[in-house]
């Protein structure tokens, strides 16, 4: 229904996001940095596409824009990086470039390469300081566009940063550690502290999902096997309460037009209880209170870190606990304890409640069952490190 209110029915809206979710499995699954490049621009051209897809929006102009020319930017430092880690290593195969760095000390010139690397990759989980894109991008992209760059690009370029660090540069754990403990450490910061004056929900979000990064990240810079268990088990969490959230946030329209302020959501406790319900759920779980599946998401990469004996950036990640507990809690104040304004249009979306339900289900749930996440995500990460 948001699709067709807004404009948006046209076939090339799902082959786009078809094409994007290729890309994404393409880079994945990926054994070269040449197959890699193109399964992320096959992802990346798409992206660009369905964020400006309103074309009559001003906004979703801008956002398309600025994504397009930032992500070029950053295909630029990946094909750098590249060519450099080529040009030392004579290989772009990830078993070759292992060997080879596992038997003999790099070169300068492919470390440098690989850092190239990391801060395009930095670019696509939106890490500070790569970050500029996404607060305008998540506020002008159509809402259920912002939904799927909130989860599925996000995930896909964590799991490829975790192959790149843990296959082809496995044995540079001592060199890579130390960027990826800066882009976490910077990335919780501003993630909690720049969400604090945000108004709009998407731009909150946005500013969320930095610092959801960074959490994540403090599970690859321990570089261990735990660590690797601990990001795979943080992005499944982070995709349930994620999709929840931006089910409700597709649900704020008021006489059948979309509103993105927090304090459109005043007094929604009495006018959309069930709505404003998984709201509570699903801020406290994004804010880290236990026994919600956000704060196990938390306890599992900073026991890691904690193992890796990266202590201060546990705490560096626990203080940005704290204060983003702030913008979360703000948001089921205004639910709660606000004067109603103008109520929200009717949820008559059986598919969509749905989402809701089930995302806040296990949102309280999943941590009883959560050996069924812990499991495989301990097989997949013990695969990387075989040999």
């Amino acid at each position: 229904p948001y699709i067709k209110r807004e404009g948006m029915g046209k076939f090339e809206y799902p082959i786009l996001l078809s094409f994007a979710t290729l890309g994404m499995m393409m880079m994945i699954s990926a054994n070269d940095l040449m197959a890699l490049y193109l399964g992320l621009e096959l992802q990346s051209l798409s992206l660009y596409v369905i964020a400006a897809f309103r074309r009559n929006h001003p906004f979703s102009a801008e956002a398309g824009l600025k994504y397009f020319i930032l992500g070029a930017v950053a295909s630029g430092l990946l094909l750098y990086g590249c060519s450099l880690v080529y040009g030392f290593t004579g290989t772009t195969a990830f078993p070759v470039l292992a060997e080879r760095f596992a038997t003999a000390p790099p070169h300068l010139g492919a470390v440098i390469g690989m850092v190239f690397i990391i801060t395009a990759m930095a670019f696509k989980i939106s890490a500070v300081p790569f970050h500029m894109w996404t607060p305008d991008v998540y506020e002008g992209a159509p809402t259920s566009v912002t939904a799927f760059f909130a989860v599925a690009p996000k995930i896909a370029a964590i799991a490829l940063l975790i192959r790149l660090m843990m296959e082809p540069f496995g044995a540079l754990v001592s060199e890579w550690q130390q960027v990826i403990i800066i882009l976490s450490a910077l990335s919780m910061v501003l993630g909690a502290v720049a969400a604090v004056a945000q108004t709009n929900i998407k731009r909150l979000m946005a500013y969320s999902s930095i610092g959801h990064m960074g959490f994540a990240l403090i599970g690859l810079a321990a570089g261990t096997q735990q660590g690797i268990q601990s990001v795979l088990v943080y992005m499944m969490l982070y995709m349930v309460m994620s999709v929840g959230v931006f089910g409700c946030i597709l649900y704020m329209k008021v006489k059948g037009k979309m509103v993105e302020n927090i304090k459109d959501l005043s007094g929604l406790s009495k006018t959309k209880a069930p709505m404003a319900l998984a709201m509570l759920i699903l801020m406290f779980s994004m804010a880290g209170i236990p026994p919600f599946i956000g704060f196990w998401g938390k306890y599992y990469v900073f026991i890691a870190g904690v193992e890796a004996g990266l202590t201060w950036l546990v705490i560096v990640g626990a203080l940005a606990s704290v204060v983003g507990a702030f913008y979360y809690l703000r948001v089921i104040k205004v639910c709660f304890f606000d004067a109603p304004l103008e109520k929200l249009d009717a949820a008559d979306n059986f598919a969509m409640n749905s989402v809701i339900a089930v995302s806040a289900c296990l949102t309280v749930g999943l941590f009883i069952i959560l050996p069924w996440v812990t499991a495989p995500a301990m097989r997949a990460a013990a695969g990387l490190f075989v040999g």
